[in-house]
């Protein structure tokens, strides 16, 4: 049986999926798999249901897919659920996960068979590090598919940082909900002629109430939000030096790679308050103080962990909308190689996905990251046609079409 999830230091070495099990997951009614360490390519051509089969082991780990912000379409069409299952093996020990997918409600996990209490318990026993054409977005996308990246690889490092992302995605709702309540009211009383008298009627009963229990969730953003800053800032000072050497390897004449972290609202730089969460909330407090007459006319947090970005940089430029395609494909890769040398380093390879990522490099680009990725424990790759698969990667082979996965003896 394979130990519980842990923290940081947990050790992990030798870990692989050795068997994947899919029921009415996208388009697959029913599926089972065995795999095997090494390299695993899945070949069919677009369309067929290769990403699918990558994208549930990526679900098993993350509890979310690198291809769609909900649950819902995950589901095959006319099911009410789906299930994933796969048997994690790390050093001779071996473990089922399941999650049971159920839009609308919330999913179930089982550990060997057996309940956890909640599904995101069973985080941590696998890990994978996922590369797709999606992680484009990294480079050229909005900031929150950069605070997606930080919190994922928070939480694949430490479980226990779901919780926290929980607790404060959960109080971020319920202040928004009573700012949208106090922006309607002055809304109201401004149609109604009463601009001028506007701010003292609104601080009266009824109002008043909303004020005092804004403060209130102030007090729950700032302890939640100072947790989750602290461990971003962390997490960015521990990547900085492994983005540059991985961005050096991929694209070693395009110019130094540097990631920075920038935060919303804060009026302090932040190197001078490092990862102090005291200092840190002391700050999201003030930030919040400052922001509290813009928050209550246009009903929305402006200050917090869910409007700050990391800023990546090649040379002295921002790559987002300076760097070439390809300086943003090695971009968007040294950040996952980056992540795959940072969970390394805690412990253990994580089970590494390449989905169609091939095809979208050139040669040069392509060899330097079949050198890197090639040692690791297992490597499982989409490709469209088998040329697309680098030698060094074709172990086993999976051939997919029309929905069905076969073995190539």
């Amino acid at each position: 049986m394979v130990p519980a999830p842990g923290g940081r230091g947990t050790s992990l070495a030798g870990v692989h999926v050795a068997s994947l099990s899919l029921t009415d997951f996208r388009s697959y009614q029913e599926v089972e798999l065995s795999l095997e360490p090494g390299a695993t390519a899945f070949v069919g051509p677009n369309g067929q249901g290769k990403t699918n089969l990558v994208e549930a082991v990526g679900y098993l780990a993350t509890h979310s897919s690198h291809r769609v912000a909900t649950d819902a379409p995950l589901v095959r069409h006319g099911a009410q659920r789906a299930i994933v299952r796969g048997v994690v093996v790390r050093d001779d020990r071996r473990a089922l996960i399941e999650v049971e997918i159920n839009p609308g409600r919330a999913n179930r996990a089982r550990v060997n068979r057996s309940p956890v209490p909640r599904a995101r318990d069973a985080l941590g026993i696998l890990r994978t590090v996922l590369f797709a054409p999606e992680d484009l977005a990294l480079v050229k996308g909005d900031p929150s598919e950069r605070r997606r990246f930080m919190d994922d690889l928070l939480v694949a490092r430490a479980p226990r940082f779901a919780g926290v992302r929980a607790d404060y995605e959960r109080v971020l709702k319920q202040r928004n909900a009573l700012l949208r309540t106090a922006a309607a009211t002055r809304a109201g009383r401004r149609r109604g002629g009463r601009r001028q008298e506007d701010d003292a009627a609104f601080a009266s009963a009824g109002a008043g109430d909303v004020l005092s229990t804004l403060e209130v969730w102030d007090s729950h953003l700032v302890r939640h939000g100072a947790e989750l800053l602290a461990a971003r800032l962390g997490l960015v000072d521990a990547l900085r030096p492994l983005v540059a050497k991985a961005y050096a390897t991929l694209a070693p004449s395009s110019g130094l790679a540097d990631i920075e972290y920038r935060p919303s609202g804060l009026s302090t730089d932040i190197p001078t308050l490092g990862t102090n969460r005291e200092l840190l909330a002391e700050q999201l407090r003030a930030g919040l103080a400052e922001a509290r007459q813009a928050e209550l006319e246009r009903g929305v947090t402006l200050v917090g962990p869910h409007r700050d970005d990391l800023l990546l940089r090649l040379g002295e430029l921002p790559a987002r909308g300076y760097a070439s395609h390809g300086e943003s494909w090695s971009f968007a890769l040294a950040l996952r190689l980056a992540a795959y040398d940072l969970l390394r380093a805690d412990g253990g390879d994580p089970v590494l996905i390449l989905d169609d990522v091939f095809a979208e490099l050139d040669g040069q680009r392509r060899r330097r990251l079949t050198e890197i990725v090639a040692p690791a424990e297992q490597v499982l790759v989409t490709a469209a046609v088998p040329d697309d698969v680098p030698p060094e990667l074709t172990g086993a082979r999976f051939d997919v079409t029309e929905g069905r996965a076969s073995r190539v003896r």
